[in-house]
């Protein structure tokens, strides 16, 4: 029997580390959550108001890290610490980074996969900075790569599950894409 519950949720929500410069060239870097992919080369993401938003805003460029399960608790600090209180949370966490390739943003040298991303548009809706941006780059560590390609088995993502307040590992691979189904044909 279903029962009407408290509250809806979407999930999974990826739990992606946006990573900025701001207008002395100091990197920070937040939690963000509430993102997603649009077609092929886009991702959104829905931000307050926070230091990263107003970089992203200055420099039109950010990272996207993909956060894992070997460094959720960092992961989750450079969400609940702003850079105005701690302008040196990177470096607490353990994180250190290197400036992309590609755009004005830094890459966090630990977490194995990061998007370069060029931001397209921004949009001030529902109380957040809606950002829509272009990922014009990706730089992976090898040591997560399987046939040149992301192994997410090997990444370990993390996802956010907004229901219970927790993070969960991005689980096993249960089917193909566009094949699975085939069995209807």
């Amino acid at each position: 029997m279903k029962i009407n519950v408290e509250k809806g949720f979407v999930t999974p929500l990826p739990v992606f580390i946006i990573g900025t410069y701001n207008a002395d060239g100091e990197a920070n870097a937040m939690n963000a959550a509430w993102a997603g992919q649009i077609g092929g080369d886009l991702i959104s993401v829905s931000l307050g108001e926070h230091p990263s938003t107003e970089n992203i805003k200055l420099n039109r460029a950010f990272t996207v890290s993909f956060a894992t399960k070997n460094y959720t608790a960092e992961c989750d600090y450079v969400g609940i610490v702003s850079f105005k209180n701690e302008p040196d949370k990177l470096k607490k966490a353990g994180f250190t980074v290197t400036r992309s390739d590609k755009v004005n943003a830094p890459v966090i040298d630990q977490l194995p996969v990061s998007l370069e991303c060029e931001v397209v548009d921004i949009i001030q809706e529902y109380g957040e900075t809606r950002v829509t941006a272009k990922i014009v780059g990706m730089v992976a560590d090898d040591s997560v790569l399987t046939d040149g390609k992301v192994d997410l088995s090997k990444l370990q993502p993390i996802m956010y599950d907004s229901s219970a307040k927790t993070y969960r590992v991005i689980g096993e691979n249960v089917g193909g894409a566009w094949s699975s189904g085939k069995k209807f044909m």
